[in-house]
């Protein structure tokens, strides 16, 4: 159970940067997840009562073990989750008096398998089975030998073609399964999250999935799946619309489905966790884990064909989706709200740069002189030179000033120009520990903007030095242009913000009746957990009577301990 998490959330993109392979481009196969749903056997219904009566009595006998010992009364949910596990795998992972059924978990995994193999036959599509449960052990019935066995006599599937991850005994061995999964001589690979979950990079052909169980750990679930959904899945991406089936068995009134359902929810929190997308303050990833087991109520629910805790699962999940979405769009409007606010800003500012260049523009064009041979004239007058001084004594004194002039970072009025100011101005940096000097030289008008050619910087050539100021008004044209582009993008760009901020969430009237739901089946569930404690109570009320009560029979006198018939 987790509190205050969108703190956590926020400190964990302070230390991290996060990427999905989404977010990077990554070219690799979608996933089309089906949660394959398989009604119980006789066998299983049977056993799934006598698992419901050892949750309630904890007699070891209902399952055909000893009486429990003391140790193992405290663990006694952790040992109802595991038969109910293994339950589900197959009948005969309980006991082996148990035997096979046509409508099994091994029989439906190789029939689908068998519908794959046929499928992607010719582009000798590969596929992987996974599960922790019932792994190859050489000369012991297992899951994985029982469906090979299938996939060989029901469905004429090569038996060479169907491998055990268990059976590469070094990195040799294993590597040789690997390139013959790639290469389409293996087609069907069975394996354990930690064999076959990490570290095989046979995704060349893989076409589909399998889960006969659902591991602990979304991370485990997720590398499992990565074993085909990887960049380099040929098969998929050229001939199966780029995308891979995973395929999750779950048999009814098991804990199938809800394990799957509480592992997804898990996955979900920690991806928005990870992407800082949470929409709640706190979030219960359910109460069923691989040391502890689940907790009574719950367990005896899911194994009755009581929806409610499948159904709260799923609600939740949607809940969460919505709630991620819902902050994204809000996230959204505030964040359009303040661009919004800046854009109006600069689009002010930029007008009235505009404006001011414009009027600069015009003024230079009004005051322009002409030579005879049709040349702009460049009568800058300097301060110190007398008006009629030639472009060698301007350049001149534009270098003398250059290498002169301290300002002290300000702008000192050195001339003008067409009623333009001339200005220079000192700038001080330093570089490796050396003070560095450099004087700019800018040009500016009514519209109280200062203008530069050269980066400010004036040319040793006398003639250039003359016509730096010039050349920087010259230049107005240009900057008036790129005023005018910033004008016409801000304007685009200010409707769809205005339209963002004045928006509404479409779906707050969804989320509100899954809330309502979710509500409701919490209640119910709240109300059933209720009813299952009040038939407790009179056993334990029962088991208390037959239990001596020491405090009846003893009385204490100055310490000493007697029975009460001997006073």
């Amino acid at each position: 159970y987790f509190i205050k998490v969108p703190e956590l959330a926020q400190f964990y993109s302070e230390i991290t940067d996060y990427r999905t392979a989404k977010d990077i481009g990554i070219d690799r196969p979608n996933k089309n997840e089906v949660l394959y749903n398989i009604p119980p056997t006789p066998d299983q219904e049977e056993f799934i009562k006598k698992l419901m009566e050892f949750a309630k009595t904890g007699n070891a006998e209902l399952l055909g073990r000893p009486k429990l010992s003391a140790s193992e009364e405290k663990a006694k949910m952790l040992i109802a989750t595991d038969y109910a596990r293994k339950m589900s795998l197959d009948m005969r992972m309980v006991s082996g008096r148990y035997e096979d059924h046509p409508d099994n978990k091994a029989s439906h995994t190789a029939a689908n398998i068998a519908k794959y193999y046929k499928q992607y036959n010719a582009q000798k599509g590969t596929q992987f089975v996974f599960s922790d449960l019932g792994t190859y052990k050489p000369g012991e019935w297992n899951v994985y030998s029982e469906i090979k066995r299938k996939l060989v006599e029901d469905h004429s599937i090569p038996t060479n073609e169907i491998r055990f991850i268990q059976e590469g005994k070094n990195d040799k061995q294993r590597k040789e399964l690997i390139k013959g999964m790639n290469e389409g001589k293996i087609r069907v690979l069975f394996g354990s999250t930690s064999m076959l979950g990490t570290g095989v990079n046979a995704q060349k052909r893989a076409v589909a999935i399998h889960h006969l169980d659902t591991p602990w750990r979304p991370s485990d679930l997720a590398q499992r799946d990565g074993r085909a959904i990887r960049k380099g899945n040929e098969i998929a991406k050229f001939f199966a619309d780029n995308k891979v089936d995973v395929i999750i068995y779950a048999v009814e009134k098991s804990l199938d489905s809800y394990k799957f359902n509480l592992l997804y929810n898990k996955q979900l929190f920690i991806d928005q966790l990870k992407t800082n997308n949470l929409g709640k303050r706190t979030i219960d990833e359910g109460s069923m884990d691989e040391k502890s087991g689940m907790n009574f109520s719950e367990y005896v629910a899911i194994l009755s064909g009581n929806t409610d805790l499948l159904d709260k699962a799923k609600l939740e999940k949607q809940i969460a989706g919505l709630e991620s979405e819902k902050q994204a769009f809000n996230r959204s409007k505030f964040s359009a709200k303040y661009k919004l606010q800046d854009c109006t800003e600069l689009l002010d500012s930029t007008q009235s740069r505009l404006n001011r260049m414009s009027l600069d523009w015009e003024n230079l064009q009004q005051r322009l002189q002409k030579r005879s041979d049709g040349t702009i004239a460049n009568p800058v007058q300097l301060d110190g030179l007398p008006p009629n001084a030639d472009i060698k004594q301007i350049g001149a004194k534009l270098n003398q000033l250059a290498d002169k002039a301290r300002t002290g970072g300000q702008y000192e009025e050195i001339g003008s120009l067409y009623g333009f100011t001339l200005l220079v101005k000192t700038e001080m940096s330093e570089k490796e520990g050396v003070d560095i000097r450099v004087n700019r030289f800018l040009v500016q008008g009514e519209g109280n903007i200062k203008y530069t050619y050269n980066n400010g910087l004036i040319a040793k050539d006398e003639k250039l030095a003359a016509m730096n100021f010039l050349n920087a008004l010259e230049k107005l044209p240009g900057f008036i242009e790129q005023e005018q582009k910033k004008i016409t993008e801000i304007q685009k760009d200010l409707p769809i913000l205005q339209e963002v901020v004045n928006g509404t969430w479409s779906k707050e009237s969804r989320l509100s009746e899954l809330k309502t739901e979710l509500a409701a089946v919490e209640r119910k569930i709240q109300l059933s957990i209720t009813e299952e404690t009040k038939e407790e109570l009179p056993e334990q009320v029962e088991k208390q009577k037959e239990a001596p009560n020491i405090s009846e029979n003893i009385v204490r006198t100055k310490g000493v301990h007697l029975p009460r018939g001997v006073l």
